[in-house]
């Protein structure tokens, strides 16, 4: 099937698996993402070829295919070293780029990324890697004493310590964003907020539930913003909407709760890049509970092999409750759905299932946020009347659930909230009943 662009670039996507059938699904969508029309697709099953990735004559094959097709890029499901590239490039006809799996995420990051956090973080997985390609250029410079052998690239010494130099000024200014970042979620705690963090692959429809579950107000975050959360838009079935968070104010009740989302997760995705936009999964690991997506119409190996990794990227770090959510249920017949529950019962107890596009069910996952989040401490208190007084009923309505308040000569009032915000409130007691004795 062929995917159409905006751009009209075609591309021919290619991949090579050890065994098996090669399945060509996910690439075709990420190269749909950035701006190709997706006219062929080539496979090949074997070992890999150290100078080629695929064989001599299977690269061919692909020229020609390329040449036949007017095709503008050649786009390769596996991560190619530097020599690969430039093999397989010499056999294309003039002008036909080469990117492989790991350059072409980079590219839909670096289009998608607007904020200063997004943008650094796409700047510094590039910088990664372009690494070992420097080093590449350097070493073989080095021992063949020829700049630009085998045609990758001329050789400057000092690029390879420009990179170095850059990756950890990022890091510097990722390291600053971060603690200004756990600052704000500190002070959302601090007033009351629980949070909420949404996590998952990519096109799993999270963003979709994110709309579901927000109330109207949103947060600013200064940070990338999801163009489906307008209310009269509808969430693009498109990998990579966006990059960074997206927080809002979600609708929980009594509870006052931020719910933020990220950008999905993708299938074999190097060490390098996960490490390159740690902070924007700090967003997930400092939640007080993480809502785990799964697109529950997926063949159930995808959904297993999706739920093991996201596992071991979650629990790494995490150490809020993780609950798992089968969006998407309105695809799937409430059989085979059955049977998709009991086959993942290990990786997904008592998941909640839910459509996020119809509405179905998403108030049982309210109520299973609810209940999974921290429980509230009910506390009575018995204020002295101050001039400051009213500032701190004020500030526990903002920050609780105040179930009931009476006023005389002193001021009684009951409420709920999380321990930290009763606890406050007690301290702010304590200081008034001081103010009022001295």
């Amino acid at each position: 099937m062929t995917a159409r662009s905006e751009t009209g670039e075609r591309a021919l996507v290619a991949k090579r698996v050890e065994t098996g059938e090669a399945d060509t699904t996910e690439i075709a969508e990420l190269t749909s993402a950035a701006g190709y029309e997706v006219v062929e697709t080539v496979t090949q099953t074997r070992t890999e070829d150290p100078a080629y990735g695929f064989g001599e004559g299977k690269v061919e094959a692909i020229a020609a295919a390329a040449a036949g097709g007017d095709t503008a890029v050649v786009v390769v499901d596996n991560e190619l070293g530097p020599y690969q590239t430039f093999n397989i490039g010499n056999k294309l006809p003039e002008g036909v780029r080469v990117v492989d799996r790991f350059r072409l995420i980079l590219e839909i990051f670096g289009q998608r990324a607007r904020a200063r956090k997004a943008q650094l973080q796409v700047e510094l997985a590039e910088l990664r890697y372009e690494l070992p390609r420097a080093e590449a250029k350097a070493s073989l410079a080095k021992r063949d004493e020829r700049p630009g052998f085998m045609g990758l690239g001329e050789y400057d010494e000092s690029r390879e310590r420009d990179i170095k130099a850059r990756i950890s000024r990022i890091r510097e200014e990722l390291d600053r964003i971060e603690q200004t970042d756990q600052q704000r979620r500190e002070q959302r705690r601090e007033s009351g907020f629980e949070l909420v963090a949404l996590a998952g692959y990519t096109n799993a429809g999270k963003s979709t539930l994110l709309r579901r579950l927000a109330a109207e107000l949103d947060v600013d975050e200064n940070v990338d913003r999801h163009p489906d959360l307008d209310t009269t838009a509808e969430s693009e079935d498109r990998m990579f909407t966006t990059l960074g968070t997206t927080t809002r104010r979600a609708d929980l009740g009594p509870r006052d709760a931020l719910v933020t989302d990220t950008v999905g997760f993708i299938s074999d995705l190097p060490h390098w890049l996960v490490e390159s936009f740690k902070s924007t999964l700090d967003s997930v690991y400092l939640a007080d509970l993480v809502l785990l997506i799964v697109d529950a119409s997926e063949p159930l190996p995808e959904m297993r092999e999706k739920l093991v990794t996201c596992h071991d990227t979650l629990y790494e770090r995490n150490e809020a409750p993780i609950v798992t959510v089968l969006n998407k249920a309105d695809r799937v017949e409430d059989a085979r759905l059955g049977e998709k529950r009991e086959a993942l019962s290990a990786l997904a107890p008592n998941p909640v299932v839910v459509s996020a596009r119809t509405g179905e069910k998403v108030d049982h996952l309210r109520e299973r946020i609810h209940r999974e989040l921290p429980d509230f401490e009910r506390e009575r208190l018995v204020l002295p009347m101050t001039e400051n007084t009213m500032s701190v009923i004020s500030w526990i309505h903002d920050n609780a659930h105040v179930r009931d308040v009476e006023y005389g000569e002193q001021v009684t009032i009951e409420f709920e909230a999380r321990p930290d915000v009763v606890a406050r409130s007690r301290s702010k007691a304590t200081d008034l009943v001081a103010g009022a004795s001295a």
